[in-house]
This record gives structure tokens, sequence and C-alpha cells, in this order.
């Protein structure tokens, strides 16, 4: 295994050396140094249902274990989504946050949810699958025949993130030339108040309202409506007459869960593959593997590292009882780690008997809509790569998201080697 891929050193504390009623794994260092592990490792074995009565995001509970997350998720009677999916705010910036609320559907209960949601999945419906896949393939090839091979360069801007930009403007009918705005709103919308002030980030997010506001008339005023998002979105009688926030919060979890979650499983798995070399092999010794190799790569990334929701009422987990009105967060990306649901789950596996028994999709009513998209995005570039490139090799060890949600990457230097003949 190369040295310029090793798990990093972590500057953050060794999670057994805090008492465990004051373990808190949401915390941004953690995140950024690939410190998380031994945080999780410790709670699904000594409390896996934990609550913290205080912490930068307030008091919360952490659930770590796949089927005490997946009765979470599947119950969204008894767990909302209403005010947020996202662990945050920070204490001190709740009050401000509150002042610019952008709902959406994901952040939603029945029956709104519900309708919200059906307006938009016919983009993601099998027969506009189709049509995508070669508007896939053909993009995918023509990032890879442009880089430089043998020559080192950042794996994340030059193919994760302009592939899956490329992408979410054909979703939208985004103007083409222009769709660089599209990644930068997404960034913002998921960045911590490390990376950019909340005044900055409304005035940003602001703009993307506006700028899709003029696509969004323009589309409703066509009486033959597209089958891109804005047009589903200006023409659904459920979503036409929205008001401009509740646009601009579905836009964001539009464009976030198009390009965030897909972008960092393109470089999770050029890392993944990276620090397992025999997996690596067994891939190029059979291309026919990609289609398992998918799912693992989005069960070992996690692109998103939890979801929250309140509780409706006093409810039991794993011999706790939550009471009414506490957050509960489920970590995806505990779960996906853990032994007693998942065989070997720190290994990278690329022919599991069982690769789509994961939680990164999360479950019930909120399960991710456009899981076939991403999982066909990642397939089709991994045949076109295997194609071309012997090896895609990562040459150190890569830069992460400053998120506790977002788990990803902003840099990643490789380089190619071409295919043997």
């Amino acid at each position: 295994m190369s040295s310029a891929v090793q798990e990093p050193t972590s500057v953050v504390p060794d999670p057994y050396s805090i008492p465990i009623e004051e373990l808190d794994p949401a915390k941004i260092e953690i995140f950024q140094n690939d410190a998380l592990w031994g945080y999780f490792e410790r709670l699904r074995k000594e409390d896996p249902v934990h609550f913290l009565p205080d912490s930068d995001f307030g008091p919360y509970w952490s659930i770590t274990k796949f089927d005490d997350i997946m009765f979470v998720d599947s119950h969204h009677e008894l767990f909302s989504s209403e005010g947020g999916i996202t662990i945050g705010p920070l204490k001190e910036l709740a009050e401000e946050a509150s002042q610019f609320q952008t709902p959406m559907f994901i952040a939603m209960d029945p029956p709104k949810h519900d309708v919200q949601r059906a307006t938009v999945t016919g983009v993601v419906a099998p027969r506009n699958l189709a049509a995508l896949e070669g508007i896939i393939r053909e993009r995918a090839g023509k990032i890879l025949d442009s880089l430089p091979v043998g020559e080192t360069f950042d794996w994340v801007d030059n193919v994760s993130i302009e592939l899956t930009t490329q992408m979410l403007a054909t979703l939208f009918d985004f103007p083409f030339e222009e769709r660089r705005k599209l990644t930068h709103w997404s960034d913002v919308a998921t960045a911590g108040p490390e990376t950019m002030g909340m005044d900055e980030r409304r005035t940003e997010l602001l703009q993307c309202l506006q700028y899709f506001t003029n696509l969004w008339q323009e589309r409703k005023d066509n009486p033959e409506p597209g089958l891109d998002l804005i047009s589903m979105l200006a023409h659904g009688e459920e979503t036409k007459d929205m008001q401009p926030m509740e646009f601009l919060g579905n836009l964001i979890l539009l464009i976030v869960g198009g390009n965030d979650t897909t972008r960092n499983s393109i470089t999770g798995g050029v890392l993944a593959l990276n620090r397992h070399p025999e997996q690596y092999d067994k891939l190029r010794n059979n291309p026919s593997l990609v289609q398992s190799l998918v799912p693992e790569i989005i069960r070992w990334q996690t692109p998103l590292s939890h979801m929250r929701r309140v509780a409706n009422e006093d409810v039991e987990v794993g011999g706790k009882t939550i009471k009414k009105g506490d957050k509960v967060v489920m970590w995806y990306v505990s779960g996906n780690r853990d032994e007693e649901a998942i065989d070997n789950p720190n290994d990278f596996i690329i022919d599991r008997k069982r690769p789509r028994h994961h939680l990164s999709f999360g479950f019930g009513i909120h399960r991710c809509m456009g899981n076939r998209l991403a999982e066909m995005q990642l397939r089709v570039l991994w045949e076109e790569i295997l194609k071309r490139f012997d090896r895609v090799e990562v040459m150190e060890e890569p830069q992460r998201t400053p998120s506790v949600f977002v788990k990803g990457y902003t840099y990643m230097p490789v380089k190619l080697h071409p295919r043997k003949v």
C-alpha cells in the first residue's frame, strides 16, 4: 500500500480518553482529519443510543447502530423532519439562522412532503434514466480524455465536480456555460460558519434564488413544459405557487442532493481503491465487478454523514427513552460500519454478496429519490475509467470538507497510468 494514502494521523483527542457521557462526534475537526471512526466505534459498543446534554449544536441524541437508525428513519410518524435535516446550526447562530428559513420537502412531514416530492420524481423515472445514460457516458468520456496522463492534477475539480455539475445542469436545463454557479451554490448551501459568515451566505443564496426565479418565469410561461426540474416545479399543481424561500429551499435540496453526494463518492471510490490495492487488482481483472463496486463505494464513503429528526412523542430506542421534542441524529456513517449488520464493515470489498445493504440513501419516505441516478453516474464513470487507465493513483492524502454533514473532499491530487495494451 502506498504511504501516500495511509490513514492520516489524527490531531484530535483519543475517543477513549474522554468520559463516554461527554463523547461528542459532531466536531468538524474529527471529520476533517478522518478521525471519526474510533468515536463511533466506541459509541456503538458502549452507548449506541447516546444522549449529550450540551454540545456546539445544543443537546442531542446520537443513534449509531444500523438497526436503530433504520427504525428512526422508517418511522416518520414518530420522528419529524420539520425544522431541518442537519444537526446545526451552532447554538450561538441559532437565532440568526432562524431568520433565514428555507423550507424544503426533505424537511417536511406528510402530506406536504409527499406531494412536493412526487412533483419532481419524474426526472429520475426509469425512462428518463435510460435516456440520460448515453449523455453521461459521452460526457464522462470527454472529461477523461481531456485529463493529463502521467502528470499530477486535482481529481476533485477536474472529474468529480465537473461530471456531477454537467449532470446537474442537464437536470435543471441550466445554462451550460454557467454550470459552475451550481457548484458554487452547493458549496455555499453546505458551508459552515468556519468558512462563510451568515450574511455572506444569505447574500449568495438570494442571488441563487434570483437567478432561478428568472428561469422559473421563463418555464412557467411555456405552454409545453419540459422534463427539467424547474419546469416540473413551475407547472406542478402542488408547487406552482411556492413562496420564494420555499422555492430556494427546494433548489438547495436538489442542488446539494444532485451534486455533493455523487461528487464525493466519485472521489471516495478512487481513494478506497488506492487504500485497498488488492481490490483494485480484482476490479482490473474483472471489470464486470463495477456493478457491485458502486454500492460499496457509496457505503464506504457515506457522503452525507447524518440526518436529524425531532421526536414527536416519547419513544423508546435501544432501551433508552427519547423525550418528545428531543433532537435525534442518525449517524449513517456509523451505521455503515456496524459490525453486527455488515460483515467486515471497515474493509472495502467490491464483490460483497449484499452490496446494497447500507444506509447512505436513507429509508422510508425520505429515501434518496436520486439513488439510481447516482449509481448510474458512478457505474458509467468507472466503466469508462477502466477502458482508459490501468490506475488512478492518489499522490497524497486528500483535503476533506470542513463539515459534520457533508463527508467529502475539497482536493485530491492523482496521477493517471495508461491502460496496458
